[in-house]
Order: C-alpha cells, then sequence, then structure tokens
C-alpha cells in the first residue's frame, strides 16, 4: 500500500464523486494530497470525509490562469514538488439539442473542461520537466470517443482534452513526464443525476434503465472503479504508459 509512498498529488474537481474516490485511494497508498475545487464548503468537507493529514484543499476556478497557477505553486510552496496532477474538474452541461443550446453555457463547459486542463498543463509540466518526471491524467469520458446527442458542449470538450493530451505527449518527449486521459461510461455521481434529469425531468429512473442498456456490463460504474484506473496512471506500475486512452466503461466504447 505504498505505490505513491513520498509522491505529491493535486487532484481539481477534488470534492466530487471520482476526486473524491481518488483522493481516498491516493492517500492510502501514501501520497500527499492538494484538494482542488471550485466551491470551498464542499472542500472542507470532502477533506473531513477522508480525515487524514495527508490532505489539504484549496478552492480555485480551473479555467482562470492566476488561480491554475496558484494551485501549482500552492502544492509547491506545501511540499516542494508535485509528482501526480490529476486534471477531474469538469462540468456537464445544459442538457439540450445544438439548435437550443445556450451559448453562454457552451463557453463555460469549454472553459473548465478543456481550458482548465490546458492551463493545468501549462504550470504542471515546466515543473515536473524540472523533476525529471511525473505524471498527468486527465479525465475525459466515454463520450470523447463518440458523440452525445444534447450532450454537444461536454462531448466536443471531452474529445478536445484527448487532443490536448496527444500534443503535450508529443512536446515533452523524453523528458520522463507521462500523460494519459481516462474515459468512464457513465458512473454513480451527481453528475449523472442531473444528465437523467434533463433527458427525462421527473423520470429520472427510466432514463437511468435506458442509459445502462448501452452498457455492456448492464450497470453505471462506481467512482472508485475510476479511481484504481487513476491511481494505476499515477504510479510508476505504468511507468512506461504514455499518450493513452484508458476506458473505464463496462465496454460501452465497443459498442
Amino acid at each position: 500500500m505504498d505505490r505513491l509512498q513520498g509522491k505529491v498529488a493535486v487532484i481539481t474537481g477534488g470534492s466530487g464523486g471520482i476526486g473524491l474516490a481518488t483522493a481516498r485511494r491516493f492517500v492510502a497508498e501514501g501520497a500527499q494530497v492538494v484538494l482542488v475545487d471550485l466551491d470551498e464548503q464542499r472542500l472542507v468537507e470532502a477533506a473531513a470525509e477522508l480525515g487524514s493529514t495527508a490532505v489539504s484543499t484549496l478552492a480555485a476556478d480551473v479555467s482562470d490562469e492566476a488561480q491554475a497557477r496558484a494551485y501549482v505553486a500552492a502544492a509547491l510552496q506545501r511540499h516542494g514538488r508535485l509528482d501526480v496532477l490529476f486534471c477531474n474538474a469538469g462540468i456537464e452541461g445544459a442538457i439540450a439539442p445544438i439548435t437550443d443550446y445556450p451559448v453562454e453555457m457552451f463557453d463555460r463547459v469549454l472553459a473548465v473542461n478543456v481550458r482548465g486542463v490546458f492551463l493545468g498543463l501549462k504550470h504542471a509540466l515546466p515543473v515536473m520537466q524540472r523533476q525529471g518526471g511525473g505524471s498527468i491524467v486527465i479525465t475525459s469520458s466515454v463520450a470523447g470517443y463518440k458523440g452525445g446527442a444534447h450532450l454537444s458542449a461536454y462531448a466536443a470538450s471531452k474529445h478536445a482534452v484527448v487532443g490536448l493530451m496527444r500534443s503535450a505527449v508529443l512536446e515533452t518527449g523524453a523528458s520522463g513526464v507521462r500523460i494519459n486521459t481516462i474515459h468512464p461510461a457513465p458512473i454513480d455521481t451527481r453528475m449523472m443525476r442531473a444528465i437523467e434529469q434533463g433527458r427525462a425531468p421527473g423520470a429520472e429512473a427510466a432514463a437511468k434503465q435506458v442509459i445502462t442498456t448501452r452498457i455492456p456490463a448492464g450497470r453505471y460504474g462506481s467512482a472508485d472503479e475510476v479511481a484504481q484506473v487513476a491511481l494505476f496512471l499515477a504510479s510508476d506500475d505504468s511507468r512506461f504508459c504514455t499518450g493513452g486512452c484508458y476506458p473505464v466503461d463496462g465496454g460501452m466504447s465497443a459498442a
């Protein structure tokens, strides 16, 4: 239980389902973890739930460059290094056809889901390159492989981060920094509750049933199942893995 012993990890979207489950895994494996999220109260609650002195928090908007620079600086100030960045912050946006999709919401989804990853890469990469290595894990989605009806901004953003990942891999070369994306199918978290409600207001259970029929495994995934893949990519177990897209989707991307 020491795969991340001595390592420092920043997790954006750290108070949500996948972020919190990953933090729990990272702490159990010996990491010092900085949780980053927009909602300070949720961060306080997440840290209390984890109940570990290895966890610290910082409220930040990942789409704002000054705040992205600040969370990287905070990790360095508190711990002297940065070994893992889990770019996990994301929003689903509106559930609406393209013809009705609010432009302001489209812009906000891309700001959080794409610019937030870009800024994480921009400010974490120089630190990791100076150190001689590190791991950056980016949460994409099964929607990063295919389209999503009524989820155009979300699907576009999840495709975009794959392009960012691949470009960064080519730029970092043999620096020792590894960069990969993970691609969850529907995961049993708040985001899916919002999508179910958006697809079928008042009939969320029926919406979940329809979505589940599209997953060969026959169920939603759990946040911890995503966290286990994030842990593998963060650890030295994946030392020769970079530029990869890792599905955590119960076979959904095979359809």
